[in-house]
């Protein structure tokens, strides 16, 4: 099939979502989401078709078909054309709902990967940043114990994404991404999700409004146990919290590394000394600068 006969095949299907017919939109989804899926070639035809806006509507959808189906399509779709989503009218705001308000599990999960996806374009992480129901949707989908660990680890690394953007950091600890993340860290026994989320945490901690909330969360007690050798904490776990620290007394001042310097005890200053000699090049160097500020009880930071 030529290119002239795919867009035509194309066409005929996307008119198929555009159906007052139920039966006939859930036929026509179902075949978007497996042309997208087995052709890479089409993605673009079905963006060209005008496709996206129409799928974001079925995102509204009650039935656990039509949004599955219509999520995993979007998906599909992001990898062809981000622009074209983040521009389309309304699929950000249908991918929110999604997120939300899922018929089912697998829903929640294509909608955070998906919109993990549009996050890999720098220039969108402020926007996305900015709409606080899909930070809260990925936090939720965090919180709730009853998340598969497939749609966890899809919405952290989407909460990773929007924090790489330094403006999104104190809206996220406003909205309760500390204590979720926390949370998950102590009470899911997966060492690659907390993995994850301690590099969420990392980049989080990069904002004036952190400390008070780690204090009072005792998240600094979390990040110093991972330090702390008898622990047993993984080698990345160990570097994001030496990130986090540091971040911590970068923007809270003096008054924050004079606290951590006081917390900090034999078995978690060897952590952090093991971080300085054996981490990766960026592990080390940030270990050495911790160390340098923790030394260092003269001078501000």
């Amino acid at each position: 099939m030529d290119v002239s006969e795919k867009r035509r095949a194309v066409k005929a299907i996307v008119s198929k979502i555009a159906s007052v017919s139920d039966q006939t939109q859930t036929d026509g989804i179902c075949k978007l989401r497996q042309l997208s899926r087995d052709d890479p070639e089409s993605r673009q035809l079905i963006v060209d078709a005008n496709a996206v806006p129409l799928i974001a509507e079925l995102l509204y959808s009650s039935s656990p078909l039509m949004q599955e189906n219509a999520t995993a399509t979007l998906l599909n779709l992001s990898i062809a054309s981000k622009e074209h989503l983040m521009w389309s009218g309304g699929a950000l705001d249908a991918l929110s709902h999604a997120l939300r308000h899922p018929a089912s599990p697998f829903v929640a999960q294509c909608a955070a990967a998906t919109i993990f996806s549009l996050l890999s374009s720098e220039s969108f992480r402020p926007i996305i940043g900015d709409k606080r129901d899909i930070i809260f949707g990925l936090l939720e989908i965090v919180r709730d114990q009853k998340s598969a660990p497939r749609s966890i680890k899809d919405a952290v690394s989407a909460l990773f994404a929007i924090a790489l953007y330094p403006l999104n950091r104190a809206q996220m600890v406003e909205m309760g991404a500390v204590q979720a993340l926390f949370s998950l860290m102590i009470n899911n026994g997966r060492s690659g999700l907390i993995e994850d989320a301690s590099a969420v945490i990392a980049q989080i901690a990069g904002c004036e409004e952190s400390w008070e909330v780690f204090n009072r969360t005792f998240g600094v007690e979390v990040l110093l146990d991972f330090l702390d050798s008898a622990t047993g904490s993984s080698s990345r776990i160990k570097e994001n919290a030496v990130s986090a620290l540091l971040n911590l007394v970068q923007f809270g001042g003096k008054k924050v590394a004079d606290e951590l310097r006081e917390r900090i005890q034999g078995g978690v200053h060897g952590g952090i000394v093991d971080v300085s000699e054996n981490g990766s090049s960026r592990g080390k160097q940030k270990a050495q600068q911790f160390l340098k500020l923790l030394d260092d009880t003269s001078s501000s930071v």
